[in-house]
């Protein structure tokens, strides 16, 4: 018998005990399999090989071994990384690296959860909201033309029209009713060509930055959007396929209605929209 280290003879009370491969595998709850490749990995060596035979022993001592193999896969360490870790000399420096590494998969499958559950929410919302077909009265509206370069600037165009219309002594209609035309088609991320337009009472004499007019009466297809607006095209998915499976066609420009916003609610879970479609029947 071949010894990997140097041991007294088979009657020396002191020598370790040695267990054969199967049941080594057997008490560790890995396959003998299992064994053969962490040796061929040179992970870990068996204690004793029978030269006559091939048989392989191991110690109760290299139970920790094994252990430790099996606790630093379970962390996600490959076999690769198991080696580096027994050749580097301060393996807690290693550990903190892995431990880093961890912790960065780990923020972003929590931020991979976060918009799963965002949209699972959402979507649940979203199948409640029914599409409603109705008719928008007659309304005469102060306009402002825009050419923006994103959509952020929306924000800034609703207080300037206020003071603007303020200045003109405007009186907005009640209830009110604000919102925003796209005059070109298809959807651009910047240089977009916006109407935002605010109802009235009356109109005034125009001006560099509002113009007034009356809008005509029209029937669409309207549905309600709860939260944020860059997730209107859900929104837009559900009204649209409500117009094309009902037999009405898109007849004039969609209008965004603002009811609640950053304007008067804190939270932007609490704004409050609607999606506004003209439409006729085919």
């Amino acid at each position: 018998m071949r010894m990997k280290e140097q041991h007294a003879a088979c009657e020396d009370k002191t020598r370790p005990y040695l267990y054969k491969i199967g049941m080594f595998a057997q008490m560790n709850h890995v396959t003998v399999k299992t064994l053969r490749f962490y040796e061929s990995q040179g992970l870990l060596e068996p204690a004793f090989v029978d030269e006559e035979n091939g048989y392989r022993y191991y110690t109760m001592n290299q139970m920790a071994d094994i252990h430790q193999i099996t606790a630093l896969k379970g962390a996600g360490f490959t076999l690769e990384d198991i080696k580096k870790l027994h050749k580097v000399s301060d393996k807690s420096v290693f550990l903190a690296q892995k431990k880093a590494e961890i912790m960065e998969k780990i923020a972003a499958l929590t931020g991979q959860l976060a918009l799963l559950e965002g949209y699972m929410a959402d979507w649940a919302d979203l199948l409640d909201t029914p599409v409603l077909v109705k008719t928008i009265p007659a309304v005469c509206v102060a306009s402002c033309r825009k050419r923006i370069q994103s959509y952020d600037e929306l924000f800034d165009i609703m207080p300037a029209m206020g003071a603007e219309m303020e200045r003109l002594g405007c009186k907005c209609a009640y209830p009110e009713y604000c919102f925003t035309h796209y005059l070109e088609p298809g959807y651009q991320e910047e240089d977009v060509l916006i109407e935002a337009c605010e109802s009235v009472t009356e109109p005034k004499e125009d001006s560099e930055l509002i113009t007034f007019r009356e809008l005509p009466e029209v029937q669409a297809a309207c549905i309600y959007h709860k939260g944020s607006y860059d997730k209107f095209p859900k929104t837009y998915e559900k009204l649209l396929k409500y117009i094309e499976e009902n037999g009405y066609q898109i007849c004039g420009n969609i209008r965004e209605s603002y009811i609640d916003g950053v304007w008067n609610k804190e939270r932007e879970e609490d704004w409050l929209s609607e999606i506004q479609i003209p439409v006729r029947t085919v």
